[in-house]
């Protein structure tokens, strides 16, 4: 397979490390997806593509490596790939929220349910601290709702972590996140 010209390159600088990230990397779906954006509030950066091509910058910069990498590569790459298909007259929210129509995408790529509740719940420790800053109150039953369905916290965070590294995004959601991790569990 021959190099793209640079103007047509979704992830700028983006190299397949497997087989996966070289069939995502052709699907037209994430071709479409990783086109879409402009400069907003949490997106400086503009496109999903040049969002992700950040994020994979800062995977090598931590330094990750083996199964790790792959799986935060994967989840990096997918994560926000189908906000374009998100229909903008109804509710972001069930069916036709980004993360749960980037769920749905993935599963044709991983059965791996670990990494499709990732995808879809990466945005939620954002909506409960948000939620919580604006009403003053901390719903901690649908905070529990959702460690409950989240069965590698490590990687979890991890990656919600790593989406809110970017430039333009508060990092005091990701700080809260860390603190309710390690208070649940017992190390804080």
């Amino acid at each position: 397979m021959s190099p793209r010209p640079e103007a047509e390159e979704p992830i700028a600088g983006f190299d397949p490390e497997d087989e996966r990230e070289r069939r995502l990397i052709c699907d037209p779906v994430m071709v479409q997806g990783l086109a879409w954006g402009r400069p907003r509030d949490g997106h400086p950066e503009g496109s999903v593509g040049a969002h992700v091509a950040d994020l994979l910058r800062t995977i090598d910069r931590w330094g990750e490596h083996g199964e790790r990498r792959r799986e935060l590569r994967f989840l990096a790459l997918v994560h926000d790939a189908l906000k374009s298909r998100v229909q903008p007259w109804r509710p972001k929210t069930g069916a036709n929220h980004h993360a749960v129509r980037a769920r749905r995408f993935a599963e044709r790529y991983t059965d791996d349910e670990r990494l499709l509740v990732t995808i879809e719940l990466h945005d939620a420790p954002y909506a409960v601290w948000r939620r919580m800053h604006r009403t003053g109150r901390f719903d901690a039953a649908e905070f529990q709702r959702m460690l409950e369905r989240v069965s590698d916290l490590d990687l979890f965070r991890r990656f919600v972590e790593l989406d809110g590294s970017t430039a333009g995004k508060d990092p005091q959601p990701v700080e809260w996140l860390r603190e309710q991790v390690a208070r649940r569990s017992g190390a804080g």
